[in-house]
């Protein structure tokens, strides 16, 4: 038996999707669907990075301001980012006023300003793991795997700061390196 949950169209979807509407549109338009590019990953690793001890729906949200603010998570621009952006960063109250987090988003933006065009794709793509079977029930839907891990420790070994192995497993499913759409959902790619 499934745990996937009847929405309001009739069609079956992951239960975390129906509780508000937009959950229900980034469940069936963004969430698990394959993302490429350096800036788009970087803008979904920073968001993970941000969600981290916090509601998803907290940061989605808020989206539009993180992308205002952190001009449209273009890697080169946030790079440039001075102490005064910082601290325009710490006042903004439409994004996350942590500390720590927008430091590791503007430092993370510097070290990546550093790769090749295309480096930071190709390097996330490449912990892509080998497609398992389409999880059942929430409780097949892991928090942590061994690719995660290992992205996590790549990242950090290349001088990225918050990508724990959660926040990597986190950001393969967002960006579809992983389908972990239940079997029955109607978002499930395969």
């Amino acid at each position: 038996m499934s745990d996937a949950v009847t929405g309001a169209d009739g069609a079956l979807r992951c239960p975390w999707a129906l509780s508000t509407e937009d959950y229900v549109t980034y469940h069936d338009e963004e969430w698990g669907r394959p993302v490429h590019g350096d800036d788009a990953l970087y803008e979904r690793l920073s968001l993970e990075a941000f969600q981290s001890g916090l509601s998803w729906i907290t940061i989605l949200r808020r989206r539009e301001g993180f992308r205002a603010a952190f001009a449209g998570f273009r890697i080169a621009e946030v790079a440039t980012f001075t102490d005064a952006d910082r601290e325009r960063l710490l006042a903004d109250t439409g994004i996350i006023r942590n500390r720590a987090k927008i430091d590791a988003t503007i430092a993370n933006a510097r070290v990546l300003d550093d790769w090749a065009p295309g480096e930071l794709d190709e390097f996330i793509w490449s912990h892509a793991p080998t497609p398992g079977p389409a999880p059942k029930t929430l409780g097949d839907v892991p928090a942590v795997t061994d690719e995660s891990t290992a992205l996590s420790k790549a990242l950090k070994k290349r001088g990225l700061r918050f990508v724990g192995p959660t926040t990597a497993y986190a950001l393969m499913q967002a960006c579809g390196l992983v389908d972990d759409h239940l079997v029955d959902c109607v978002s499930r790619r395969s």
